[in-house]
């Protein structure tokens, strides 16, 4: 399996947490309040494309809403290998971090 970056285990992570209300929207809104920096929707799509070319997360149209002109939102879940690449990427933290101080400073 292919390492993750920091940016696709951060959409990976946003997806999992937001469950069955994960859209464009709620993805961004959710991304930012976590790491603190905003992601621009192109940047955005562009990642989440990639996401389901990658077969991490799959996505499909809801139902049109009023709310929205008629128009539907698109909807993203994680697969499961999606949660098996998150989980590789936590043991591979682990396996960098271990044996390392909780602060660095003393060397």
């Amino acid at each position: 399996m292919r390492e993750l970056t920091i940016p696709e285990q951060t959409l990976l992570l946003t997806i999992w947490r937001l469950k069955d209300d994960a859209y464009g929207v709620s993805i961004r809104k959710k991304t930012e309040e976590v790491t603190g920096k905003d992601i621009i929707y192109g940047t955005l799509y562009n990642m989440l494309d990639q996401l389901v070319r990658k077969a991490f997360v799959v996505k499909w149209r809801g139902e049109p809403t009023a709310e929205r002109g008629g128009r539907s939102k698109i909807y993203y879940r994680i697969t499961d290998e999606g949660v098996r690449a998150l989980e590789a990427a936590r043991e591979l933290q682990r396996s960098l971090w271990d044996g390392i101080p909780e602060t660095l400073s003393g060397k």
